[in-house]
């Protein structure tokens, strides 16, 4: 035995003496030599090693957008090597009630098709960390790696992938958990980040049939997503990219933010809500929708408010009649960290050639002052589909009616339906007043209650004609302000 290991260790050190003396006489080598000598090396591997490989790597195109491959592929093996695998990793699904598997990494299973044995392996490249200390460090580059026999080449190319990548796709979409994304904030060491969007999960419960609104119009935007939904081939033959552009406008309290919670819910899509002052400049605008997914919403709520999007631009010298505040933000250097987004920018993020990347995509803007914005950035094209939610209509009343105190009818209907003709109400303020404000009253009494105070805040507020001359005039001044 002691000699058997003497013979071993000599041999070990005689192969590890060649490889040094290799790696100092080949420094002196030709580099055609060299590039000579490793393809006569791998074409006599090949001789004696029949097997082939194919990497999936998780990023493409300097790490822009995640693999759609890689994705199915995490799936597929997710589903297929929970058995067999020692070292598994544990997210929860859609509803957040089970754990979906996949491999980790380092981890190797086997799987059979059609009588082909085949090997997957999950890896990861760690890249190498950068000098300066305050920056974070990289992030891996993760990997599948397949391993077959070079016998069967053709059927894994020409069925066995393919199968891996409907089923794997058909297993994702079953153990999607829809997600609501926000963006952070851009940095200069934000760069080197691996994500651009934190996400929760989206839990919001609005539904179409939630909503306050006529039956007629809310029909009329139902069937326009369903009909989005199915027209893949449809904007392919007309040359668009396929997506969808919806202008949500109207007062505070009219539901902009549950229609966009309906439409996900109905389509079901992720949110990304984007904030536009938390973009650095227009280069970071297109990272962030290269990043987002498709069948997805990304949403821009209040745009009016976000950023000055007219062109315009503020003088750097304090004017003499400014306020301190700005002559110190010009003295200090404090505006320098502003978002730089331009119109333009945001322009070619609607529907420029970056707008193409992903697909099967809504972009939904809201605004309460519709007038404010530029005519180019809500023109038929690029806001396809203007909504206006404005006050609550009675038929928008008997939908909260229902929701609310789960009632169709009531003495006080009558009463109601007179009142909204006159006066004009959010439907925020409705739900409101239909509120339950006491947890032992009794239902029907709680109906009464509820329906009273509804009644008497409507008899508060302003008459339509009272409210659309605020408006005008409201407008009227932002116009003379403004020039």
């Amino acid at each position: 035995m002691s000699m058997a290991a003497e013979n071993w260790a000599g041999l070990g050190s005689a192969i590890a003496s060649l490889m040094f003396l290799w790696a100092v006489v080949r420094q002196y080598f030709p580099s055609h030599l060299d590039v000579y000598l490793s393809t006569y090396t791998s074409k006599l591997v090949g001789l004696v090693y029949p097997y082939i490989e194919i990497t999936f790597a998780e990023y493409t195109g300097e790490r822009l957008k995640r693999s759609e491959a890689y994705t199915a592929i995490e799936a597929y093996l997710g589903a297929s090597s929970s058995d067999r695998a020692k070292r598994l990793k544990a997210e929860t699904d859609r509803d957040g009630a089970q754990l979906v598997l996949s491999m980790d990494d380092y981890e190797e299973v086997t799987d059979d098709f059609q009588g082909v044995r085949v090997w997957w392996t999950s890896s990861k490249t760690a890249l190498q960390a950068r000098s300066i200390s305050f920056y974070p460090a990289p992030d891996d580059r993760r990997f599948y790696r397949l391993t077959f026999h070079r016998r069967h080449r053709k059927i894994i190319h020409g069925t066995y992938l393919h199968h891996v990548m409907e089923k794997g796709k058909a297993i994702g979409v079953g153990n999607r958990q829809r997600k609501l994304y926000t963006n952070s904030s851009n940095y200069d060491w934000y760069e080197y980040k691996k994500r651009v969007w934190s996400h929760v999960p989206f839990e919001h419960p609005a539904t179409f049939d939630t909503l306050a609104m006529e039956p007629d119009r809310k029909q009329d935007i139902i069937q326009d997503l369903l009909a989005f939904r199915e027209s893949k081939e449809y904007y392919a033959r007309i040359g668009k990219p396929w997506k969808r552009g919806y202008l949500l406008y109207g007062p505070p309290g009219t539901g902009k933010s549950s229609m966009i919670a309906a439409m996900a819910n109905l389509l079901d899509y992720d949110v990304y809500d984007l904030e536009l002052t938390a973009v650095k400049n227009n280069t970071a605008l297109r990272k962030l929708l290269i990043e987002t997914t498709s069948k997805s919403i990304i949403v821009l709520e209040d745009i009016d408010c976000s950023l000055d999007l007219s062109g315009k631009r503020k003088s750097e010298a304090p004017s003499e009649r400014g306020s301190e505040e700005d002559k110190e933000k010009v003295m200090t250097g404090k505006d320098k960290e502003e978002s730089k987004v331009t119109l333009s920018g945001l322009l070619n993020f609607i529907d420029g050639l970056w707008s193409a990347c992903g697909g099967e995509r809504l972009i939904v803007f809201t605004t309460n002052h519709v007038d404010k914005l530029d005519p180019a950035l809500i023109r038929r094209g690029r806001m396809d589909k203007h909504i206006e939610l404005s006050y609550c209509s009675f038929e928008g009343f008997e939908v909260l009616a229902r929701n609310y105190l789960g009632v169709g009818e009531h003495p006080l209907f009558e009463s109601i339906r007179g009142l909204m003709e006159e006066k004009q109400i959010t439907p925020a303020d409705v739900a409101e007043n239909l509120m339950r404000k006491t947890v032992g009253r009794d239902a029907k009494e709680n109906v009464e209650a509820c329906l009273q105070s509804l009644v008497q805040a409507l008899k508060e507020c302003g008459s339509k004609n009272e409210v659309e001359t605020a408006a005008a005039t409201e407008t009227q001044e932002a116009k003379v302000d403004e020039g």
